[in-house]
């Protein structure tokens, strides 16, 4: 393995959370799919992974390393896929079984303080549990979520897989 293709491996976990960013913003601002706070959570998640994996990738770490920045990015990635995890959950609810829609986001942190507003939006409410896009049958949050564990996963094989060994020693 040449000495640039670890920092290619982290950049290119970087590249696909920006791909998936900037998809997110195109659902919003050019199709105007406005986001509830599950997927702005979920935003939170990709920007976190994406700046680690962009860390690594500046750094390019040792073995030790490696490790580290593997077992966190995975560890966000679990907290992404979580979040996403309880979007699909409400969005298979039964409809009387949905919560009430309650205020956006922008009203909770000027109004709420602020353990009361990341309760509420770790909860969820009936505006999480609307399916507005649909690609191949799964809607954005089980796409969110299948993206999660891809990046989970990648982030642990970056962090644990061989790195392969200069055979030759100078003389």
């Amino acid at each position: 393995m040449s000495k640039s293709a670890p920092r290619l491996l982290w950049g290119a976990g970087a590249a696909v959370c920006a791909l998936l960013l900037g998809y997110g913003y195109f659902l919003q601002y050019v199709e105007g799919l406005q986001p509830c706070p599950l997927c702005l959570i979920q935003r939170g998640f990709f920007y976190a992974v994406m700046a680690l994996f962009i860390a690594a990738a500046a750094q390019r770490p040792g073995r030790g390393g490696s490790i580290a920045y593997g077992g966190l990015i995975a560890l966000l990635a679990a907290g992404g896929l979580a979040t996403a995890a309880r979007q699909v959950w409400l969005q298979h609810l039964p409809a009387d079984r949905v919560p009430q829609c309650g205020p956006d986001l922008y009203f909770m942190l000027e109004n709420f303080p602020l353990a009361q507003t990341l309760k509420k939006l770790i909860a969820g409410s009936g505006e999480c549990a609307k399916v507005d896009w649909t690609l191949l049958g799964f809607s954005i949050a089980e796409w969110s979520l299948a993206c999660f564990i891809g990046l989970a996963l990648y982030a642990v094989w970056m962090g644990f897989a061989p790195r392969a060994k200069n055979r030759y020693k100078p003389s």
